[in-house]
């Protein structure tokens, strides 16, 4: 795959939006043409959701979250895969989790070759306004929380945060039978700047980490009777 591949008007506007803004949305259409893959790329994308180990690190005692974790270097627009490796944050960034090394679940081979990652990839590579300037550190999580009649699900139980990167991107891969989930961003001054809800397969946001924080609220279940969870991909950019 060429980053050429990726209409460029739509790169640039992206990157307009990160400048002035700090924080760009894309609509399930939208990111889904970028992207450029078939529905069974996507399907098969998708189901790798649903075999992500446990998340045992949860300092409020939760046992909602399911994740896989794998990092990347990127140079050059090119990106290869490093050791498995933990993922830490400080508590400055993360003060539920932060100060662990949290050894997670690899994301398998399969699922970081498949396409729509490496579409991912391309895009988050060439929308960021600094791009052609970098090497990269990139990190790359799948997280499914999982809500039931006895437990709330906490997308970013640590609340509005920043994650002490570069650049943010996060993509909704499913929502079943749930309610809530708001995506809430701000101002590191307290300031509130906009709340939405990604509610499609496909709908995202690129975030500049420096100038913005977020969260995501509670999920619960729309029927306690059935199984009900959110899954997502972020993907992270320090620049090194």
């Amino acid at each position: 795959m060429t980053y050429e591949a990726i209409p460029a008007p739509s790169l640039a506007m992206l990157r307009d939006e990160l400048v002035e803004h700090g924080y760009a949305r894309l609509d399930n259409a939208g990111t889904l043409a970028l992207l450029n893959v078939g529905s069974d790329i996507w399907a098969s994308f998708a189901e790798s959701w649903n075999d992500l180990g446990p998340d045992l690190y949860m300092a409020d005692g939760g046992r909602y979250r399911r994740r896989r974790h794998a990092a990347f270097r990127c140079e050059d627009g090119i990106f290869t895969r490093k050791p498995h490796q933990p993922h830490f944050q400080s508590r400055d960034y993360n003060p539920l989790n932060g100060d662990v090394q949290r050894w997670f679940e690899p994301v398998t081979d399969a699922t970081a070759s498949n396409a729509v990652m490496q579409a991912v990839f391309a895009l988050c590579a060439r929308s960021f306004p600094d791009h052609a300037t970098q090497s990269w550190h990139v990190e790359a999580h799948q997280f499914r929380i999982e809500t039931g009649r006895n437990e709330a699900g906490r997308p970013t139980p640590e609340g509005l945060h920043r994650d002490g990167v570069d650049w943010v991107f996060v993509m909704l891969i499913d929502r079943r039978n749930v309610r809530e989930g708001v995506t809430r961003l701000g101002a590191p001054d307290g300031t509130a700047l906009g709340e939405f809800t990604l509610t499609l397969p496909g709908d995202a946001v690129l975030i500049d980490d420096h100038r913005i924080l977020h969260g995501v609220t509670e999920i619960h279940p729309v029927d306690p009777e059935h199984p009900a969870w959110r899954d997502a991909l972020v993907v992270t950019f320090t620049a090194q």
